[in-house]
């Protein structure tokens, strides 16, 4: 079996890695976060204090990080993955970060003489917890092979989309609708605060008809319409992925009103304060702006 190195053991990437400690991977784990390692290790993966050590020691590395900028100084830096990868290693960046950036990385993984996957991640912390979560695959079919086990120790569903960046371009359309559909949801729920309705009955029928949406049948009321901002995947990232979203839209010259719309929203919801809630928390950042009651499930 194939050591499995992992950098970045936040919201997203700590319960991955430990799905893949609990069902057999060998793990060499890396992260700033002590409390986070600590946690892997009692898992029984090895530490590992630099990402130099980490490309050292295992044959598959994975990346789980904020953005494009850690991703990239992460594998390319002089101290990075490909700097200090072995021979015919594999790179498996699951991060949600800039097709150029996966281009980029794909490439000089290819000159490297190393493999590359891009493999972002649907679904929320929940599913990941679970080992429910969906893969967006890029990536050639021999790479794509190698890494399959690790997604099905992770993940329920698993999507291969293409060749390399495949898999980035997928999770940007995919993350435009999932997020985008948050600022619909606040409005309407907005009016319906600000019309008098009651929000059960409201959600009963557009839970009837095609204007329902997953986050707002799924993900809301186990959220903010229960009062719960903890960040399941917080307004900041959101706001992160559609900054990524118009500008592979502007490159592609591809109009996207609605994103830029949704973009403003997100951009005000932090403004006020809310970038760290989760992102259902729209709905509360939008009735606060506009003095209507936010809205709550009974009980």
């Amino acid at each position: 079996m194939e050591t499995v190195g992992f950098i970045g053991l936040g919201a997203m990437g700590r319960p991955m890695a430990s799905n893949l400690a609990r069902k057999g991977f060998r793990l060499v784990v890396n992260d700033i976060d002590a409390g986070a390692m600590a946690a892997l290790e009692a898992l029984q993966c090895s530490p590992a204090s630099t990402v130099a050590e980490v490309a050292q020691r295992s044959e598959i590395v994975v990346t789980m990080l904020p953005n494009s900028a850690i991703v990239s100084d992460v594998v390319t830096a002089a101290e990075g993955v490909i700097a200090n990868a072995k021979p015919g290693s594999l790179v498996l960046d699951m991060s949600t970060v800039s097709p150029e950036t996966t281009d980029r990385l794909a490439a000089l993984c290819a000159e490297a003489g190393l493999g590359f996957v891009d493999a972002p991640v649907g679904r929320l912390v929940a599913h990941a917890e679970r080992g429910e979560s969906l893969f967006m695959v890029g990536a050639s079919d021999a790479d794509f092979a190698r890494v399959r086990p690790l997604l099905e120790a992770m993940g329920t569903t698993i999507h291969h989309c293409g060749g390399p960046g495949a898999g980035t371009r997928t999770k940007l359309v995919n993350n435009f609708l999932a997020v985008s559909s948050c600022q619909l949801n606040a409005e309407a729920l907005g009016l319906s605060q600000a019309l008098g309705l009651d929000l059960e009955t409201t959600l009963e029928v557009i839970h009837g008809t095609t204007a329902t949406n997953g986050q707002l049948k799924i993900n809301w009321p186990n959220k903010s319409l229960k009062g719960d901002l903890e960040p399941g995947f917080a307004i900041d990232l959101a706001h992160k992925d559609l900054t990524l979203i118009m500008e592979a839209a502007n490159a592609a010259k591809a109009p996207m009103p609605m994103g830029a719309a949704a973009r403003e929203a997100f951009s005000q919801a932090r403004a006020r304060g809310y970038g760290r809630k989760d992102f259902s928390a729209m709905g509360d950042a939008h009735c606060e702006a506009a003095n209507i009651a936010k809205p709550r499930l009974k009980g």
